[in-house]
């Protein structure tokens, strides 16, 4: 395999996961009942809203960093509705750009490492405090889940196969 092939491989990787990200936190993230946005399991805790507006701020940087730039924005959590849509509108940006005929300009492994596991992580905190809030999302298994690359807006595919 010649590094532009694993290059290649390695990119499609990264949009590959860029899905299961969009698959993952529009789950998370449909049918969250009103009072989300603002629940708090502690006073210390982040609210639901200002973790998406925190992912949000790690799709930004992951853009940046694709530009080979490194710039970090702290952003003031808006309406959950704009957070939402700012989300998928960053996961569908951040994926143009990895289909970019030119590479990134870091290192796929530090744009994995960095945001892309962040915002993952994040996600979980999401679908955990969906279920602490009283509105539980079904389980899933995940691998048997419609994911493609390139699909990474808040519609997604169906699942195959949750459970309680």
């Amino acid at each position: 395999m010649t590094t532009r092939e694993a290059g290649t491989q390695t990119i499609a990787f990264l949009r590959h996961t860029l899905a299961t990200l969009a698959y993952r936190a529009g789950k998370a993230l449909r049918g969250a009942p009103e009072s989300f946005a603002e629940f708090r399991i502690g006073p210390a805790s982040r609210t639901p809203l200002q973790i998406l507006a925190h992912m949000n701020d790690l799709l930004d940087w992951a853009r940046h960093l694709a530009k080979g730039e490194h710039v970090w924005n702290d952003s003031t959590p808006g309406a959950w509705e704009h957070e939402v849509d700012r989300l998928f509108e960053g996961i569908e940006s951040f994926d143009r750009l990895l289909a970019a005929p030119e590479p990134p300009g870091y290192p796929a492994e530090r744009l994995f490492q960095g945001p892309i596991a962040d915002a993952l992580s994040h996600t979980g905190q999401l679908a955990m405090l969906r279920r602490l809030a009283g509105s539980p999302i079904r389980g899933e298994n995940y691998s048997k889940a419609e994911i493609v690359a390139g699909r990474c807006g808040i519609e997604q595919a169906a699942p195959r196969r949750e459970f309680d």
